[in-house]
């Protein structure tokens, strides 16, 4: 029986925090990193159940042959497989977008607590972080990858992150493995694959130990960016005071509070903030938030992100992303009151209240409406808005009840011609990039 490589005990010890998760998912491209990995894995002893994940991009006609080939090799270490073929959306990165898609695959298979294998080394960590610094990284891109992060229900993992590419090579081949070549790592017209092939083989002949000292300052910064978000989260803290209104369940901050921070600090309290909403903004794109917050008192400026917007409104700053930045919802009609009505896009209503005199339905602003109430006889909604202090971005959206073409409610305001109130639970609009 073959002797544990030194390369398998370094790995046996990484993998102790994970031997009592439910399951094991290892990210198989078939390539030389993922080979070696699943190889590691499939000779752990007393592990949970260990399964991989091929995922088919349909990129390039060779890649038809790939899913055969980790068949194959699965197939030897008895470890089973399952391939997934994902459409890879256009845009400017192919990149970016295979990235992507390959992310969504995992987070729809990961159950709860499952840990995600992936085979990134050293020398993969060594061209993030030149990458990244060639595009003017802060402190948090240049952590580059972390060795785990949260990845759908389960957890990511990066086990040979320590590991220089050559340390693999040596380990498949003194086990006979076999792997598959990809065509397009050669491309160097990617920005990756030439600092790949043609910057970091000049830097290692002047310094032989760069992808390891590169890396290593990645692990520096991953401390730094991991103070900075404790920061962060210190200076978040008082801006997370319950806001008005209390209903509307979207992520939101007082603005005063960070008003007292010097301008590093609000950056770096707005970027942790906004981390698991969108893709952050860069340097120049900054200026949005100074506009944002310096704006009149009476004004609702909005600054616009890659994801979705930021608003301004009494005092406070909201999240604006999902279905809230859509169209206005169309109109319903409400057979049947007593029941819950789903609304398009827009959550759902209900009465509280008795039987509704007539024809209802649920319709949304248009501009000179009026609503007579009691004691205060006709007023003009928009008016009536204004003083509920609702953010603007939420007006347009607010349903409004309507029987045989009257006003006769506003939903979650105690505006109402009638006896009862309506009742709306709007969707959240909340989301995550992490």
């Amino acid at each position: 029986m073959r002797e544990p490589s030194a390369l398998a005990q370094r790995l046996s010890n990484r993998l102790q925090p994970y031997l009592q998760s439910p399951a094991w998912h290892l990210a198989l491209s078939g390539g030389l990193d993922s080979t070696v990995l699943l190889h590691l894995l499939a000779s752990v002893p007393n592990r949970p159940a260990l399964a991989a994940i091929h995922i088919h991009h349909g990129l390039q006609a060779v890649a038809d042959t790939w899913p055969a080939h980790c068949q194959a090799l699965c197939d030897q270490l008895d470890v089973p497989l399952q391939v997934i073929k994902v459409r890879v959306q256009d845009g400017a990165s192919l990149e970016q977008a295979a990235r992507q898609a390959r992310y969504r695959a995992f987070d729809a298979l990961l159950g709860a607590a499952d840990v995600l294998f992936a085979a990134q080394h050293q020398d993969d960590q060594a061209e993030t972080v030149l990458f990244r610094l060639l595009r003017g990284a802060g402190v948090r891109g240049l952590a580059a990858m972390p060795r785990q992060r949260p990845q759908g229900q389960g957890i990511l993992v990066r086990p040979l992150l320590d590991e220089p590419r050559a340390e693999l090579l040596a380990y498949a081949r003194n086990h006979g493995l076999q792997w598959i070549e990809d065509p397009s790592n050669a491309d160097t017209r990617f920005s990756r694959n030439y600092l790949r092939g043609e910057v970091l083989p000049v830097i290692t002949a002047r310094w032989p130990q760069a992808a390891g000292s590169i890396a290593r300052a990645a692990a520096h910064l991953s401390e730094a960016a991991q103070l900075l978000d404790e920061l962060a989260a210190a200076d978040l803290a008082p801006a997370h005071a319950a806001g008005e209104p209390s209903w509307l369940a979207l992520p939101s901050l007082t603005l005063a509070p960070l008003r007292t921070l010097s301008e590093s600090r609000q950056r770096n309290a707005l970027q942790y903030w906004l981390a698991p909403l969108t893709r952050l903004p860069d340097t120049q794109h900054w200026v949005g938030w100074t506009s944002l917050r310096d704006a009149d008192p009476a004004a609702t400026p909005v600054w616009r992100l890659a994801d979705g917007e930021l608003h301004r409104a009494h005092g406070r700053i909201w999240w604006v992303s999902g279905q809230w930045s859509q169209a206005q919802p169309p109109s319903q009609d409400w057979p049947d009151t007593r029941q819950a009505l789903q609304l398009v896009g827009n959550g759902e209503v209900h009465w509280q209240g008795g039987p509704l005199p007539g024809h209802a339905q649920i319709r949304y602003r248009q501009g000179g409406e009026r609503l007579r109430l009691p004691v205060r006889g006709e007023r003009d909604l928009k008016r009536l808005l204004n003083e509920s202090r609702l953010p603007g971005f939420v007006r347009d959206r607010l349903p409004l009840l309507f029987i045989h073409d009257r006003l006769v409610a506003v939903a979650n305001l105690p505006l109402s011609a009638i006896e009862g109130r309506l009742l709306w639970s709007p969707t959240t609009g909340e989301q995550s990039l992490r």
